[in-house]
């Protein structure tokens, strides 16, 4: 729909909650009384907008998950970077999805379902895995997360933490005792292990 794709390029440009119905009309090319017509609210908008970036997110799951590699490591590599990429290429829509940015929001039932759908499918990938502990599903959520913010904190448009994401997940892999990925063949030595620099210290993001 028109205002809900208006909505969105409002909150890249400005914020996801600096736009007012006022700049929403005028971008629509409607007085903001009119949108009431089609939405009672501000919060009635933000509720679209929320069903479809989870709903944009379970599609694009459905069609890039349906298939992962069978070492268990590998397939939890790449369902972390393909949320962790989709989060990060739109800030104002990570924070509608997963962050309580707007205060007294709420999302519907109907636009909450696609988030329901997508965690019960992450939780499915996993005992299909073998890992039946929720616990292990929750760890891997928090530090998916935490990359994402601390992404979108301190180096937006960069990859200091993108480039952590797989290094993470091997780390909790570990704590798991999961097995490691079967062997491949050997890179070049040139592509071994590059120099690391020095980078700046983080800011909090609590």
């Amino acid at each position: 729909m028109e205002i809900i794709e208006a909505a969105w390029q409002l909150a890249e440009e400005r914020g996801l909650t600096e736009f007012t119905l006022r700049d929403l009309g005028e971008r629509v090319g409607m007085r903001a009384p009119s949108l009431y017509s089609h939405f009672e609210s501000k919060h009635a908008i933000y509720d679209a907008m929320f069903g479809q970036a989870w709903t944009d997110y379970e599609q694009l799951a459905l069609a890039r998950l349906a298939e992962l590699p069978q070492a268990p490591r590998a397939a939890i590599r790449q369902a972390a970077r393909l949320f962790f990429d989709f989060a990060v290429a739109k800030p104002p829509r990570h924070q509608l999805m997963n962050q309580r940015t707007i205060p007294g929001f709420e999302p519907s039932a109907d636009s909450y379902a696609p988030a329901v759908r997508v965690f019960e499918m992450g939780q499915q990938i996993f005992r299909n895995l073998g890992l039946n502990d929720s616990s292990d599903f929750d760890m891997f959520t928090a530090i998916v997360a935490g990359l994402i913010n601390q992404q979108l904190a301190n180096d937006p448009g960069g990859t200091r933490w993108s480039v952590l994401v797989e290094r993470a997940i091997d780390l909790w892999a570990d704590g798991l005792g999961l097995p490691p990925d079967p062997p491949t063949q050997s890179r070049p030595a040139t592509q071994l292990r590059r120099p690391r620099r020095q980078t700046p210290a983080t800011r909090s993001i609590s």
